[in-house]
């Protein structure tokens, strides 16, 4: 039997990685209230007054506050929240204590910031507190110093769906280090590349080591040994996977219901002013994009004409809201034969046909127009004009991507339901996660996750990671 993993992560590397993100958010706070200075300085015909740069001084002290809410929202290092709940978190926080400024020099100060300055450094604050912290963290991932390590009681399917997802989020903080379970036969062997070290019994002297995170994934040994496991582990933090596989896992509360232990699950979607105010975010958003982009419309439309004759829009006839059709508008980036093209590319080419059924996508696709068609695609501008279809109401910002018709006959029939119950996204999670990389397999995952778990919080995360995944240009070809 193998030695148990060490604790790893405990106090003193716990504290390097949150002073780190202590140190970004405060550098954050302090480059927007400059950015905030320079840009009321820019706008200085707009307004009378001076502002002396030394007169920031108390306003850039009480910004070295800001951290201490922070922390108190459990973002320090705020291991196992993800990443849209540590994105709600650290806006919440901004916001309330930016208008608690505001409140303190109305009320109390002697001193008269300029609210020009306050308004557009909270501007500020709000995008690039939460960036700030989420590169802080991806480097910190990179250096391999983020993350506290896990032990995973359960060894089965559960326990390996468990390694294999934290595995693939390690933003997310929770390392897995090794598994325990009561079968013999799994002792020695090795689950999702991890040993299962043996059994339960272990698990107090692990505790013993250091180790403060564990994750019960045993659903199906039956309520007495589960509430026996509970309480004789003695980890800080026990983790407890439910048998509830298929229901949303954000927006969940646990209730005390006289005693008994609930779980409200909150079916955002369902609730009308939910719906409402992602319009009102399709609207407040999508009008001053679909403005913005009306140049680089018809620079890319000439561009296209040049190098291929014909229209440089075409429609394509989707399935939209409640399972109706929609015209949806793109650039083109295809010549005017691209299925001939692509029918004599697939006869030519077995390994393209197989990559063409999984996936509907190319890496090298004969149908794509030189130069002007491979940048459109690589960069998504070819969806530009669907803003059109966003402010018509037929299409959200963010949804599940509306496909052809013989893209989603690949799906399950209760899956294309459950699709239909939400508009159709300019972007989506499945394009900010997996893009082109995803099969139809991680399509449904995601939509499915997406459609179940929907926030304006997490609407928010998808769009701010859509800027990041076009100018990384992931995953798209």
């Amino acid at each position: 039997m193998r030695k148990g993993p060490r604790g790893q992560g405990g106090t003193p590397r716990r504290g390097l990685v949150s002073w780190g993100l202590v140190l970004a958010d405060a550098l954050a706070l302090e480059a927007s209230l400059l950015l905030a200075y320079l840009a009321r300085q820019a706008l200085g015909f707009l307004f009378p007054a001076e502002v002396p740069l030394e007169g920031l001084a108390p306003l850039a002290l009480a910004l070295l506050l800001f951290p201490l809410g922070y922390a108190l929202a459990g973002l320090y290092p705020g291991y196992g929240l993800p990443a849209v709940e540590r994105m709600r978190r650290k806006v919440q926080v901004t916001f309330l204590l930016y208008l608690a400024l505001i409140a303190w020099n109305w009320l109390f100060s002697q001193e008269d910031w300029s609210r020009s300055v306050l308004l557009m450094a909270m501007g500020f604050s709000l995008v690039l507190v939460p960036l700030g912290g989420t590169l802080v963290r991806e480097l910190l991932a990179r250096l391999g110093l983020w993350g506290v390590p896990v032990l995973v009681l359960g060894a089965g399917k559960t326990g390996a769906l468990v390694v294999r997802k934290l595995k693939e989020d390690g933003v997310l903080g929770l390392r897995p280090v090794a598994l325990l379970d009561d079968d013999p036969a799994k002792w020695g062997v090795e689950v999702e590349g991890l040993p299962v070290l043996g059994s339960l019994d272990l698990a107090p002297d692990l505790a013993q080591k250091g180790l403060q995170y564990a994750i019960l994934a045993m659903p199906g040994v039956g309520r007495e040994r589960i509430v026996h496991l509970l309480n004789k582990l003695s980890f800080p933090h026990v983790i407890l996977v439910p048998d509830l596989f298929g229901v949303q896992s954000l927006w969940v509360s646990a209730r005390d219901l006289a005693g008994v232990l609930g779980l409200e699950v909150k079916k955002n979607l369902l609730v009308r002013r939910n719906r409402l105010l992602k319009r009102a975010l399709d609207y407040l958003l999508g009008l001053p994009l679909f403005l913005a982009s009306l140049p680089f419309l018809a620079l890319f439309a000439l561009w296209i004409k040049w190098v291929s004759p014909g229209p440089a829009f075409y429609a394509q006839e989707r399935e939209g809201y409640m399972g109706r059709t929609i015209r949806v508008w793109k650039l083109r980036t295809m010549y005017p034969d691209a299925e001939r093209r692509l029918e004599e590319y697939l006869g030519r080419n077995p390994e393209a046909r197989e990559e063409w059924e999984r996936f509907f996508k190319l890496k090298n696709d004969p149908r794509v127009l030189p130069g002007i068609g491979h940048f459109l695609r690589k960069t998504s501008l070819d969806e530009l004009p669907q803003l059109w279809n966003v402010l018509k109401g037929e299409m959200s910002l963010v949804g599940p991507r509306p496909f052809p018709r013989y893209h989603l006959e690949k799906f399950r029939p209760e899956f294309r339901e459950l699709r239909r119950s939400v508009l159709p996204g300019l972007t989506g999670l499945w394009q900010v996660s997996a893009r082109s990389e995803g099969d139809l397999e991680v399509q449904e995952a995601l939509d499915t996750y997406y459609i179940r778990n929907w926030s304006i919080w997490m609407d928010l995360y998808i769009l701010a990671r859509t800027v990041w995944v076009v100018l990384t240009r992931k995953g798209a070809y």
